[in-house]
């Protein structure tokens, strides 16, 4: 088993490592407004739930993400030849909803400060 310290630093590494191969490697159209905005790997370090952002559409996220899928194995062996471990993750791509979850506690915030004010 891995220490936290240890997991969140191959986290971020393979955070980094992804990005930068999905600029520079990765052809896909569909995956050109594709951010990868973080990275949880379990304690034993075989599966990395990689969190994605996209900057277009809803609709198209899911194509983004099926396409991720896909490219899943191919992305893989990247990290490997990248990175110094003994075993490389099995990528999980999840769509990463802390900015609409942002969004939305901010849209309550404001509603709760709007009728405060009324009631004032």
């Amino acid at each position: 088993m891995a220490s936290e310290s240890r997991l969140l630093r191959i986290g971020d590494m393979i955070q980094r490592v992804l990005a930068s191969q999905l600029l520079k490697e990765v052809q896909d159209p569909r995956l050109k407004l594709v951010s990868i905005s973080g990275v949880e790997v379990s304690k034993d370090l075989a599966h990395a739930k990689i969190f994605v952002s996209y900057l277009g559409p809803d609709e198209k996220l899911l194509a983004a993400l099926e396409a991720l899928k896909k490219a899943g194995p191919y992305l893989r062996r990247l990290l490997a030849k990248e990175m110094d471990l003994r075993m490389v993750p099995e990528l999980h791509f999840t769509r990463d909803e802390t900015s609409e979850y942002g969004s939305k506690m901010s849209a309550l915030i404001d509603k709760a400060r709007r009728e405060d004010e009324q009631n004032s």
